[in-house]
């Protein structure tokens, strides 16, 4: 018997801190291994944690509404099992930043440094209510050449492929400090006896979702970690069946009144708006506009709507463009390249992570479908009827996010005809996908009504002159006006 904490972990990526949105348990509950306890709102996205392990919730370490840092305990849990007694010693504890160098502090490249203490930020009370004793919050930085670090970032994808290894019952060298961390907890083997296993917390809780016992997946990680490509593609067994989507979230309610309504900004929106100012002010922005005839594509689309390769998939003009981008991409790879600002170097992709700007309820994302340019038309179709549902939940993780290397932009799902869309940060160029509207257009000098749209590219012009960046413009326009052309790629 005894208490122990549980400590809020990194859940991707060289987070420093998250917010507690709402508990889902209280004290007196009883808990088992991998149930979930908490939701949070990190710098990026909604994420379920799972507690590993098992008991009786003693005391809510953390309200509602209030942001600490990772590594703060938020939960105490009496235990029974000596098993479980090891497992406040395996949660990680965050280490403390690296001393400042010439004024300078290392930080991770799309975070902040850490601070030394833990930060709490209560959420603004209702009117009326007093206010709350808080202190002022240091902004983060965002992603872009003005706030990289010392590392190239050419390196940078390496650190979202796989976890870094956690620590074991075995003493190990301590990991470095920016890896992300797993939880370790004991489950139960197929016969009945504890196996000791090792996978973050959000890996633990996708099995729990699918059904899925973390004693027989296969570890790759680094160390024995079980990863989240891991537990999918044991998941892709005939024995496994993936588990039904949750409610999306719900927006905020607008406030009315006679005065004015003040909302902090964070999470998610906090960083959107970092990373537009870090990119639009430091990236020299060039925007192209092109309107095109996509009257075959319209077509094409209601072929493949009936196709039954294209069964349970949605089909959209989108995908067509998608398809498009990729296609176009390969002949003008700059387009796919990034500019490193520390080493002063273009560095060329090795393949399309196609980022898809979402919007959702707690503001701006851009989850990217890694490697597009390799996939068919049905698997690229899936890839985003995916991503969009996902995003739509709230439940598009952190990996997702990062590593993208062009963006497309479908303003025209809300009727706008194009924009200046900013550049993501860490990337080159971004497309404006506008509205198609049946308009008169000239064929062979007669007027007649065809399906248009207008396509709107941005690019940074320290690394995409004119001239390349017109000739992927008119690529993509011209595969949207001949689906067939793309035959010839």
């Amino acid at each position: 018997m005894g208490i122990q904490q549980f400590r809020l972990p990194d859940v991707g990526e060289g987070l420093v801190e998250a917010e507690i949105v709402s508990w889902k348990v209280k004290p007196g509950d009883t808990v088992k291994l991998n149930d979930t306890i908490v939701e949070i709102e990190t710098a990026k996205s909604l994420v379920e944690l799972p507690v590993p392990f098992a008991g009786v919730v003693k005391e809510l370490l953390v309200p509602e509404g209030e942001t600490v840092d990772v590594g703060t305990p938020i939960i105490s849990v009496e235990t029974e099992s000596p098993a479980e007694a090891l497992a406040d010693d395996l949660v990680p504890t965050v280490p403390e930043p690296a001393e400042e160098t010439g004024g300078r502090t290392a930080v991770l490249v799309g975070y902040g440094p850490k601070t030394t203490e833990a930060k709490r930020r209560a959420r603004k009370p209702p009117a009326g209510s007093p206010p709350a004793a808080g202190g002022a919050t240091q902004p983060t930085p965002v992603a872009g050449p003005a706030a990289a670090p010392p590392a190239r970032p050419a390196a940078a994808p390496a650190a979202s492929s796989a976890p870094a290894a956690a620590s074991t019952l075995t003493p190990a060298p301590q990991a470095p400090a920016a890896a992300p961390a797993a939880h370790a907890g004991d489950v139960a083997g197929g016969n009945g006896v504890a196996v000791h296993v090792l996978a973050k917390p959000p890996v633990r809780k996708l099995a729990k979702d699918l059904g899925i016992d973390l004693a027989v997946v296969t570890a790759s990680g680094p160390g024995g970690i079980i990863t989240r490509a891991d537990v999918e593609g044991h998941a892709a067994a005939p024995a496994y069946e993936s588990a039904p989507a949750e409610p999306a979230y719900e927006a905020a309610p607008v406030v009315s009144g006679q005065g004015d309504t003040r909302v902090p900004v964070k999470g998610v929106q906090k960083v959107m708006a970092q990373a537009m100012v870090a990119s639009a002010f430091t990236a020299p922005h060039v925007t192209e506009w092109i309107t095109v005839d996509v009257s075959a594509t319209m077509e094409l689309v209601e072929r493949l709507k009936g196709d039954k390769a294209f069964r349970d998939l949605r089909v959209s003009p989108l995908l067509i463009v998608a398809k498009a981008v990729t296609l176009a991409a390969r002949r003008t790879p700059i387009i796919n390249a990034a500019w490193d600002e520390q080493a002063q170097e273009i560095v060329y992709k090795g393949a399309v992570n196609l980022g898809i700007a979402a919007a959702t309820p707690r503001g701006l994302i851009v989850p990217n479908i890694k490697g597009a340019d390799s996939l068919t038309l049905p698997e690229l179709c899936k890839a985003l009827n995916d991503l969009v549902a996902t995003a739509r939940e709230g439940k598009t993780q952190p990996a997702d996010q990062a590593g993208g290397s062009f963006t497309i932009t479908n303003v025209g799902v809300f009727g706008v005809d194009a924009g200046t869309p900013i550049i993501n940060p860490g990337e080159a160029a971004i497309l404006a996908f506008g509205a198609v509207r049946k308009q008169p257009w000239v064929v062979d000098d007669e007027i007649v009504p065809r399906w248009v749209t207008t396509l709107a590219l941005s690019f940074d012009h320290r690394l995409i002159d004119g001239e390349k960046g017109s000739i992927f413009l008119s690529d993509v326009a011209s595969i949207l006006e001949d689906p067939a052309r793309a035959l010839m790629f």
